[in-house]
């Protein structure tokens, strides 16, 4: 699909954190939103935007676990990501889709969606109240995958006077490089293996990277093969309308010379499970915009490691924070301090707001970098140049 849609004259946001009762005492709190212990709640309209805990009425941004969660009453969401969120959590009712761009109120709050970038059905929320306009961003996707590239629908910036953005990769050390030069890598490393007779495993979350990894990858290679919940969720995606390439199941496969000269997708959590000896030898391999530093692919004993990612990088979460026209912002997980402090130094109305959500922590452990787990990597300064210098640990990225 067509590449990012940031529209950079938008100018009249401001920053959810006022509203925010968990944020620091000197903002005037606000009754749009609030912080609970259940999730982000709308008083006005009686609904909580992707919660943790279960609740009568949740309108959920997209279908990864740490937004989408089982429990809740009624669910109002993108039609997309109904159909996963079904998949997901084996329910059938109590799910509502609406379109992106359509508005639908919930007590006198407008509510609209807008498409993310993130997975297929990603969206943000466009809260409006008495004028006021308040974007909910959930995980987004900017950049880096326009053009043969692009997979869901673009992230398209909107217009509103608070802006509450993710900070999954705010640092400046995280920029992406160029889409088409990692996929072209990582068909070379297949074609290494293949002619070194080992299978080649590669590492991606089974809802939405391993079908950006597929949609990118060239099947006339050799075989595609891939971990069930891989292939249950692409036959989910494809059901939708994304054309896909087929998966082979390698529990089905005899020939154990074709397995070799074949790639095979898996999640994180099938890792270090028996499942895997199936395939010896094989060169592991992850994609994810944490391989942007040394120190992940070194713990896990990866062989490569290839930067591709389904959230901003450091360019996109600044453009997307400039295209919104935001007064104030919010900065949910990731960096959250250190980007909201970056924001504040820019002369935005800026802080951090801690939530239970993790960004791309889940598709590799040392993404969340908890605190007896040090980056290998210092962290840049963000006013300095992309070079990493000393600083402080990110923050805020997996719930306690």
């Amino acid at each position: 699909m067509a590449g990012k849609k940031l529209h950079k004259d938008n100018r009249h946001l401001s920053s959810l954190h006022g509203c925010l009762h968990l944020v620091a005492a000197n903002f005037e709190p606000v009754d749009l939103l609030t912080l609970t212990s259940s999730g982000l709640y709308c008083k006005a309209g009686d609904f909580y935007l992707d919660p943790w805990k279960p609740v009568v009425r949740a309108v959920i941004t997209h279908g990864h676990s740490d937004h989408a969660r089982a429990g809740h009453k009624a669910y109002l969401t993108h039609r997309e990501t109904a159909a996963i969120i079904r998949h997901r959590l084996g329910i059938n009712s109590g799910i509502s889709s609406l379109e992106y761009g359509k508005v639908i109120r919930l007590g006198p709050v407008k509510v609209s969606l807008y498409p993310a970038g993130h997975i297929p059905g990603s969206s943000q929320i466009l809260l409006e109240h008495r004028g006021d306009r308040w974007v909910f961003s959930g995980d987004y996707h900017t950049s880096g995958f326009s053009g043969s590239h692009g997979f869901c629908t673009p992230f398209e910036s909107v217009p509103c006077r608070v802006f509450v953005t993710e900070s999954t990769f705010g640092l400046p050390v995280y920029r992406w490089p160029n889409p088409s030069s990692e996929f072209d890598a990582i068909q070379r490393w297949w074609a290494d293996n293949q002619k070194s007779g080992r299978c080649s495993v590669l590492v991606g979350y089974s809802l939405g990277k391993a079908q950006r990894l597929l949609h990118g990858l060239d099947p006339v290679q050799g075989p595609l093969f891939a971990h069930g919940a891989v292939r249950n969720m692409t036959d989910v995606i494809r059901k939708l309308g994304y054309e896909l390439p087929d998966l082979l199941s390698p529990e089905d496969l005899v020939n154990r010379k074709v397995l070799q000269q074949g790639l095979v997708l898996v999640p994180p959590s099938a890792i270090d499970s028996p499942w895997m000896k199936r395939f010896e030898p094989f060169s592991l391999a992850f994609a994810s915009g944490w391989m942007r530093i040394r120190g992940p692919r070194r713990r896990h004993a990866a062989d490569r490691g290839f930067v591709l990612s389904d959230h901003a990088d450091w360019d996109g979460l600044n453009a997307a924070v400039d295209a919104s026209g935001a007064e104030r912002v919010l900065v949910t997980h990731g960096f959250a301090d250190t980007f909201s402090r970056w924001l504040k130094e820019k002369g935005l109305d800026a802080e951090p707001l801690q939530t239970l959500f993790e960004g791309e922590s889940g598709e590799i452990r040392e993404g969340s970098l908890p605190e007896d787990d040090p980056l290998t990597e210092p962290i840049p300064d963000p006013r300095l140049s992309k070079e990493p210098t000393p600083g402080e640990k990110g923050k805020g990225k997996r719930p306690s």
